[in-house]
């Protein structure tokens, strides 16, 4: 771990247990996404309102639903090479000011073009925020943990969304959408200089880039006090780095993402998210309605929608777990292939609540949950040099699913699907996902055993 005044960092995370300071930037980065999860779902929860307030029909609705997606998309490509270049900390910053910005503008809107309007910069900040906070809190994380460290930070979106969810039932009947809408604006606008104070650069980063060793060793020493000093040579991960990426493409990250070595398991990933996230949109989105439609109240809807939350934190903390001890791709698959069976039944579920809530929270933890996971994947497969964009365009891809999910609910509904008809189709999904798990497992295997019988006959030559 250290050498004369060599000090391997990465090497020093992975072999110290986690900290109270390493704790608190998961804390922070939980807080980040909840405030997240908030945001997204918060248009899902009004919508009935909107629908009966406004005279909206459906179709209305699912430009403005998309609205954010598309900035979540937007927000997260450019982002993560910003955040590979100039640091982590920084874009998290910003973005959690624009969200409260155009959320708190979005709480006054008047029609439906103010609405898409300020939901698409403040899905900006969303999509700058999310993949970026994953990226850090998994460089303060020893790989042994990693996973389940980056799952527990993304539990945090589940939890936002079903604090809505039960917010809105209790603020939308006393006080109008506006107010709920409000909260989601405030609530970030306070976490800027909690995080301004609190959130550390990625330590990893600021080594690779050169930051000053003054600063690199004040971050350090709250990791672990004492351990650098005014003469410390610091390092980070120097063997990962050079056996993963090669020092050709280091020095662009997008290159690196999409060359020989990670282009199929990119691309794997990215149709793991898309359809993962078509899946958790547009039940989080649409689940609201459906449940309203087929005669419940906006307030049991809204409890409904919020079960299927509170299942994905207790999927997303469960599949952390497994990720860090098992074969983590085939694990996922399996769950997906399980969250196919309980949709279908949850569409069999329409006239009898208890049961509609059961399987809402049980679809929550297979679909929701295990898509959380996907993060945690990305975080280990990509080397610190392209962390941040691997996973910021992967989420930037995903999110086209979720935008495709808006419209495909609004069409749905026009086509006069009911509640069974559109759960059934929902299972399809589920299993594309499970076979694109299966996919990049296999290629990734094959491909660690190209290597090391690479290094075998290089070594043997010489």
């Amino acid at each position: 771990m250290k050498r004369d005044n060599a000090l391997d960092v990465g090497r020093m995370i992975d072999e110290r247990p986690m900290g109270s300071y390493q704790k608190l930037v998961v804390f922070l980065g939980f807080l980040i996404i909840a405030m997240d999860g908030f945001d997204v779902s918060v248009i899902s929860f009004i919508a009935p309102q909107l629908r009966s307030s406004w005279g909206i029909t459906a179709q209305m609705l699912g430009p403005v639903i998309s609205a954010a997606l598309i900035g979540l998309a937007v927000g997260a490509v450019v982002a993560g090479p910003m955040a590979d270049r100039f640091g982590r900390r920084g874009v998290l910053l910003i973005s959690v000011a624009f969200v409260a910005v155009w959320t708190i503008a979005t709480a006054f809107s008047t029609s439906v073009t103010e609405l898409v309007i300020y939901r698409f910069f403040a899905g900006i900040g969303l999509g700058a925020a999310m993949p970026n906070t994953g990226t850090l809190v998994a460089e303060f994380a020893p790989k042994r943990r990693r996973a389940l460290v980056v799952t527990l930070a993304f539990t945090g979106f589940s939890f936002g969304a079903a604090g809505g969810g039960f917010l809105a039932a209790w603020m939308i009947p006393a006080f109008g959408w506006q107010s709920v809408v409000l909260v989601g604006g405030v609530l970030p606008l306070i976490l800027v200089p909690v995080l301004w104070l609190w959130m550390p650069e990625s330590v990893g980063h600021m080594i690779v880039k050169g930051a000053p060793r003054e600063r690199i060793a004040r971050v350090v020493n709250r990791v672990a006090p004492g351990v650098a000093n005014a003469k410390t040579q610091f390092l980070w991960e120097q063997s990962e780095s050079a056996e993963k990426s090669g020092s050709a493409q280091q020095s662009n990250p997008i290159k690196m993402i999409l060359s020989g070595r990670y282009l199929f398991g990119t691309l794997m990933l990215w149709v793991t998210y898309f359809v993962g996230l078509f899946l958790v949109y547009l039940l989080g989105s649409w689940l609201p309605t459906l449940v309203k439609d087929i005669g419940y109240t906006v307030s049991e809807a809204a409890i409904v929608t919020s079960l299927y939350q509170i299942g994905g934190t207790t999927g997303a903390l469960t599949i952390g777990y497994f990720l860090d001890r098992v074969n983590g791709h085939k694990a996922m698959a399996l769950i997906y292939v399980v969250g196919a069976a309980v949709v279908y039944l949850l569409g069999q579920s329409s006239h009898q609540f208890a049961l509609l809530a059961v399987f809402a929270f049980l679809a929550g933890i297979c679909i929701t949950g295990t898509s959380v996971g996907t993060s945690a994947l990305a975080a280990q497969y990509y080397p610190l040099e392209s962390r941040a964009t691997g996973l910021s365009w992967m989420h930037g891809m995903g999110r086209w699913g979720g935008i495709l999910s808006a419209f495909a609910g609004a069409q749905m509904i026009s086509w006069g699907w009911n509640f069974e008809h559109v759960f059934n189709f929902l299972m399809i999904p589920s299993l594309v996902v499970a076979a694109a798990l299966v996919a990049k497992d296999m290629h990734d295997r094959k491909t660690d055993t190209q290597a090391q019988t690479g290094a075998s006959l290089k070594t043997r030559a010489g």
